[in-house]
């Protein structure tokens, strides 16, 4: 099974990305998660990203591409993969078409939560890092947030429509409890299977 998963910053596409990832034994791969790694890393990449994550920004088509091609081509992704902060412009979506080529992606799972649910999640999210003695993600904060949503409305907002055309989008409203939506993904997913 191949699947993305679709919405804004903090909309909760790890926490709903994970129990699919359990679920179905899929590695969930987040891209954040692997830039976030380079970063802390010291690698080439990470020197190179530090400064655009931290701000907010979007990691180029290329760069970002370039990673997501390397991990799905690992043999723990050959069975199906969970794809979580890729793709994020139109660009990108119609390179991970081109890289899967005759074994297609089978669902684009889209989160959608209002801006302020997420402005109080990021809050809730850093203050949880550090009252548990955690570090805080650099973007887990509302300037970062604001550049990321306003970002994501320009340029990723459009791969709605652009699953929606292929027949492959499944939105649901991230608002719902955690529990609610684990059930309706997962109960989407094993219609799918069933076809």
């Amino acid at each position: 099974m191949k699947l993305v998963f679709l919405g804004p910053p903090g909309a909760g596409k790890g926490t709903q990305a994970a129990v699919v990832s359990k679920e179905y034994r899929i590695p969930h791969l987040s891209t954040g998660d692997m830039l976030r790694s380079e970063v802390a890393a010291g690698s080439q990449l990470g020197a190179s990203i530090a400064d655009d994550m931290q701000s907010g920004k979007l990691i180029g088509d290329e760069t970002i591409s370039s990673v997501v091609a390397h991990r799905i081509a690992l043999p723990d992704a050959a069975a199906g993969f969970l794809l979580d902060g890729y793709p994020r412009t139109v660009g990108q979506a119609d390179f991970l078409e081109s890289l899967l080529g005759s074994a297609k992606l089978d669902l684009a799972i889209e989160l959608v939560v209002d801006p302020t649910i997420l402005i109080e999640r990021i809050q809730r999210r850093a203050a949880t890092a550090l009252a548990a003695g955690g570090a805080v993600r650099a973007d887990d904060n509302i300037e970062s947030l604001r550049k990321r949503l306003s970002i994501y409305q320009t340029q990723t907002a459009p791969l709605t429509e652009h699953y929606q055309r292929k027949g492959l989008l499944f939105r649901l409203n991230g608002d719902a409890p955690v529990s609610d939506l684990s059930h309706e993904i997962i109960r989407r997913l094993a219609l799918l299977r069933a076809w």
